[in-house]
């Protein structure tokens, strides 16, 4: 009877012994590590939330309440939640390295390169009353601030084109206006119906006037543009992924 227990014992004690071994063995085998064939990269540097908002250096009075409360609801209207796609941030990578020295060689705030964001979300789409090209130009303009439109060649499309344009009417407007943030409306509205409002309502401060929705809430989509493309992480975007550049982007340049 003991001999019987004392084989048991010994069977029990192999077995034990192939179980831990079998199990050290497993640990030391490193998982496979399937590598993911699709690029990720941070475009831009997280931040953490400010309210030191501003646009082209103009600070936004986000003390007034009226202000603060329409700041934050188009803040939340354009963050990741809501947007569900990193495309804008993809397109502003690729645009605004070429956007950017033109604003600068014409002398207009690094914060007008959002303004395409804004009109056309950098697509070259043409909207139902003619509006073209990245920056939106109607043909009568375009063709003002030095764009050839027609004849089956519309520099519009070209981003260079349309930017060096579209600095020369920024420029104009602020030297109507005396104001960035003035002259960012008046791109939306046209200077015409911007003075009416002024004259109307003796009121020079983008923030204090009654505009109409788009004109009225146009300024503060462009500082929601500026805080998501500035500081992603912040917003909920965390990865984007390389696109290709459609070619007609491309044309004329």
């Amino acid at each position: 009877m003991i001999k019987k227990h004392l084989i048991t014992c010994s069977v029990m004690f192999v077995l034990v012994v192939i179980s831990v071994l079998a199990v050290s063995n497993t640990s030391a085998k490193k998982p496979a590590v399937i590598a993911s064939t699709r690029p990720t990269k941070f475009i831009f540097t997280e931040a953490k939330p400010t309210d030191d908002y501003s646009f082209a250096n103009e600070a936004i009075p986000v003390n007034d309440k009226h202000v603060d409360r329409k700041l934050r609801r188009t803040l939340i209207q354009h963050d990741y939640h809501n947007i569900q796609s990193n495309i804008l941030q993809l397109k502003a990578e690729k645009w605004f390295p070429i956007i950017e020295p033109i604003l600068r060689a014409y002398g207009i705030p690094d914060d007008f390169k959002y303004i395409p964001l804004v009109e056309s979300g950098l697509c070259c789409g043409k909207s139902p009353k003619g509006a073209f090209g990245i920056w939106q130009f109607m043909p009568g303009t375009a063709r003002t601030y030095g764009l050839k439109v027609g004849h089956g060649r519309d520099e519009r499309l070209s981003v260079i084109k349309s930017t060096e344009a579209a600095c020369k009417y920024i420029k104009e407007l602020y030297g109507e206006f005396n104001s960035w943030t003035l002259a960012a409306a008046a791109y939306n509205n046209g200077e015409i119906k911007l003075q009416h409002q002024i004259n109307k309502q003796n009121e020079d401060n983008y923030f204090r006037m009654h505009l109409n929705h788009e004109t009225g809430i146009y300024v503060y989509k462009l500082i929601a543009m500026k805080e998501i493309i500035s500081k992603p992480a912040s917003y909920g975007y965390k990865v984007a992924y390389t696109a290709a550049i459609p070619t007609q982007w491309l044309a004329y340049n």
